[in-house]
């Protein structure tokens, strides 16, 4: 990556710092979670052989992948039970909502990381959202973030569903693997992950 590249994702990233100083305000746990999801989106593309540049877009956009959800009511995004089928109708805009916000700044090296928060819930076989792409038509860092994101939400209580272990999780998403997930982004995944700080029990 040239100097030059390399420091306009530095001042991306630095001056995107106050959206992710705002989902804090809005709601915490996203946040935490998306410090987790970025940190570990990290580990996997260096495993999987990303370059450097691509590394750096991956950085910013993990960490704002649900920076949408500001957009998000809360009677839904706070919402203690389950989502109906309305609620996930709304919940499923964040990501177009994160790209718009992304877009907003005007800033050098915006378009290519609010793609990757656009497609972060797509899946390998075309049946995510919201535009339906499939396999190497969606963007690397989202497909990197689509396993990384699956397994902490797996990890942790939510509203709808209980903390999962870790076997249970892995279990899981190797089912969904050329399905949801991308094959080989997924066997890197498994080989890094039992080594991961961000490894839940």
């Amino acid at each position: 990556m040239s100097p030059a590249e390399k420091l306009t994702y530095q001042t991306l990233e630095g001056r995107t710092k106050a959206l992710a100083t705002a989902l804090g305000f809005r709601d915490q746990s996203t946040l935490d979670h998306s410090d987790r999801v970025q940190k570990l989106a990290t580990e996997l593309g260096i495993a999987a052989g990303l370059s450097e540049g691509q590394i750096s877009a991956l950085r910013i956009s993990s960490i704002f992948h649900d920076i949408g959800k500001i957009g998000i009511p809360d009677r839904i995004l706070m919402k203690p039970g389950k989502l109906d089928t309305d609620d996930w109708a709304v919940m499923h805009r964040h990501p177009v909502i994160g790209q718009q916000i992304v877009l907003s700044t005007e800033l050098e090296g915006a378009a290519e990381t609010a793609l990757m928060i656009r497609h972060h819930h797509e899946h390998f076989n075309g049946n995510g959202y919201p535009d339906k792409i499939a396999g190497e038509d969606i963007p690397v860092g989202a497909r990197v973030i689509s396993i990384v994101d699956s397994y902490d939400a797996m990890a942790f209580k939510r509203s709808y569903h209980k903390g999962y272990k870790h076997t249970e999780i892995i279990e899981q998403i190797n089912r969904e693997s050329g399905i949801k997930h991308d094959p080989y982004l997924l066997n890197h995944f498994c080989r890094i992950i039992d080594k991961s700080a961000y490894r839940v029990e």
